[in-house]
């Protein structure tokens, strides 16, 4: 079984790929994954840099004169993005060969990057703004102003859980959203009771 997890910083979602983990399932972040291939993969930087000249430099990217351009034309954002989800769903197939009998796909473009379609369940981690800004600043040592702009540039809870076919909301405690992500997994029959 494969299983997609996706929602924003902060609303939980490594509490259910540890589980998921300890179960023996096989991980993929896929926001690793994107930063390994920006490294290692050659074609993608190529492509990047076609799309926008002068953005690779000596084979690496150059990523604040890439962000200046893409954060601030959304016709390029949307070019990049289709260059960046192709090749982590490559990737991402390329992990998942030989399929493996339990699997979670962590992305927040699990949508977006096409990757849904390869999951049997789908599943938004969604939490109360309030709580993943005092999560992020623990967490990461950020302000609040830095945790809440974080939170503002993702989409919203809601429309992760309106794409997903099942929504898991974490606003309790760490050992509350635990309890909660096992009897989902028990709902899916990858745990017995």
């Amino acid at each position: 079984m494969i299983i997609g997890i996706t929602g924003g910083t902060g609303c939980g979602k490594t509490t259910l790929l540890n589980l998921i983990a300890d179960m023996g399932g096989l991980i993929i972040d896929c926001d690793a994954v994107y930063h390994r291939l920006l490294r290692t993969d050659a074609a993608m930087l190529a492509a990047i840099d076609a799309a926008f000249p002068g953005t690779v430099v000596s084979g690496e990217l150059d990523r604040k004169a890439l962000g200046r351009i893409v954060f601030a034309d959304k016709d390029a954002l949307l070019s990049l993005n289709a260059i960046t989800h192709s090749a982590v769903k490559a990737e991402v197939l390329h992990l998942l060969s030989p399929m493996p009998a339990l699997a979670a796909i962590d992305a927040i473009g699990l949508f977006e990057g096409g990757l849904a379609e390869l999951c049997d369940v789908t599943v938004a981690v969604t939490a109360p703004a309030e709580i993943r800004v005092q999560r992020l600043m623990a967490r990461d040592g950020i302000s609040e102003e830095y945790a809440r702009s974080r939170i503002a540039a993702q989409k919203s809870d809601a429309y992760f859980a309106s794409l997903c076919s099942h929504v898991l909301q974490n606003c309790g405690t760490q050992a509350e959203f635990r309890e909660k992500c096992l009897a989902f997994l028990q709902g899916l029959d990858i745990i017995k009771p």
